[in-house]
């Protein structure tokens, strides 16, 4: 009887106009939207055992993605810096804690004329490595003043500096703020949307160490998401790049027989 029943139903749909057909498919489709226990809600056609076991897949599921995004995120963090590491690929042109050669630390202070390779390559890594860079900042700035977008940069250190400044020149630092980048006509007036601009104006009234985090926030993601790619996709860092030094390695010389010179050769090798 059933079989008889669905070749009738089936030849009764095959006799059907076009027309007809789509609209019994949107009564159908219109029932079930109507019909469909909503989000949260108990399924009767569903057993409690079997949702549970669903809802408890899911959770284990997501809480497996997450951990191997970290596990991935961790890997290619650790490759990354593989190179960068001094204990895992060794310091050049040497170690100076356990030689006499201390060009290691004079190739890497602050300002050089030339930098090294593995430093010019860090700035690539990410945009806060760059920016905790000072020579890697100048460059940056030099970039943002050919871009004509240089005071978004300024505007970053400035607000460093109140947050990381003395107390006592909190309230002389934020006036400075505002009247350099965020008054109506300022000489480095940067871009902000209103309502950061509204709450941070209205925090001026109570100046903070902190009261500019909005507007820096804004302003740090705007050179992340549009300056930072540009320039590492410019003409300046490529030839920064290229120009860079690489430090050929040098023969230690161990001076004496000093045991805690001896200690650590053993610990490091």
């Amino acid at each position: 009887f059933v079989v008889m029943q669905a070749r009738e139903q089936l030849r009764a749909s095959k006799q059907r106009k076009k027309a007809d057909r789509i609209v019994l498919e949107c009564q159908e489709q219109a029932y079930w939207l109507i019909n469909k226990p909503c989000p949260g809600e108990f399924d009767p056609l569903m057993d409690v055992s079997t949702g549970r076991l669903v809802l408890t897949m899911c959770v284990c599921v997501c809480v497996c993605v997450r951990a191997c995004m970290r596990v991935c995120s961790f890997m290619k963090y650790s490759e990354q810096y593989l190179h960068h590491d001094p204990i895992m690929s060794g310091c050049l042109p040497s170690n100076p804690w356990i030689s006499d050669d201390t060009s290691h630390w004079t190739i890497n202070t602050d300002m050089v004329d030339t930098p090294t390779r593995l430093r010019v390559e860090r700035w690539s890594f990410s945009f806060m490595e760059l920016l905790n860079d000072l020579m890697g900042r100048r460059e940056f700035m030099i970039y943002l003043e050919k871009e004509f977008s240089a005071e978004n940069l300024c505007f970053w250190v400035a607000c460093e500096d109140l947050r990381h400044g003395e107390s006592s020149k909190i309230i002389l630092k934020v006036e400075e703020v505002y009247k350099n980048f965020l008054a109506p006509g300022a000489a480095r007036w940067v871009n902000i949307d209103s309502r950061t601009m509204e709450r941070t104006l209205e925090g001026i009234k109570r100046p903070h160490r902190f009261i500019m985090d909005d507007a820096q926030m804004h302003i740090y993601f705007l050179m992340k998401k549009d300056s930072y790619p540009r320039y590492l996709k410019s003409e300046l860092y490529k030839n920064m790049l290229a120009q860079a030094v690489i430090p050929q390695e040098t023969k230690k010389r161990y001076s004496g027989n000093s045991t805690l010179q001896y200690i650590l050769l053993n610990i490091l090798h």
